[in-house]
């Protein structure tokens, strides 16, 4: 969308982005503007090689710590620790409350995100459930839980009972 609208994808800080050196070098291969705010005179050709050094770095940090995390819980559980698991905790009513509301909010933003698709295909002529699942599955857009090209009629009823609570028909 950033190159669409040829607006820069502006990020907080470069090590968000550049966990992934290969994420990171297909970002600026896509011919997106990226500019960071705690590196705002990264430009250019010397802008783009420091980047793409300080993405290299990123990615053997990332590596570094992902050996000492393991290394740490190898060494735990040799020592008789035991990890993961329950561990007996019951939840009072307030946290599983606020695990609801976290759950619902994250329901609520996904429809946000696919509202604009949605009225798109109705203004398209696009009325029914079913057409509407096609033309998601079409588009590869996955569905909540990340299947892709697994939009059913009842999914998209439930999206739009989120949106409008308008009725369509389950063709």
């Amino acid at each position: 969308m950033a190159r669409v609208h040829r607006v820069p994808l502006i990020v907080a800080k470069v090590d968000r982005l550049a966990r992934s050196k290969g994420f990171l070098e297909r970002i600026l291969e896509s011919g997106v503007d990226v500019r960071f705010c705690d590196l705002p005179k990264i430009e250019g050709p010397t802008g783009r090689f420091i980047l793409q050094q300080m993405a290299a770095v990123a990615e053997l940090e990332a590596g570094l710590i992902s050996a000492r995390t393991k290394d740490a819980l190898r060494a735990a559980k040799e020592r008789g620790r035991k990890l993961g698991g329950n561990r007996g905790v019951t939840l009072d009513a307030a946290t599983r409350e606020a695990g609801r509301a976290a759950i619902q909010a994250r329901a609520q933003a996904r429809v946000a995100d696919l509202a604009p698709i949605i009225a798109e295909l109705q203004r398209a002529g696009v009325a029914s459930l079913g057409g509407i699942a096609r033309a998601l599955n079409d588009r590869g857009i996955p569905t909540a839980r990340g299947g892709a090209g697994g939009w059913t009629p009842a999914q998209v009823s439930r999206v739009l009972a989120r949106t409008e609570g308008q009725s369509y028909t389950k063709s």
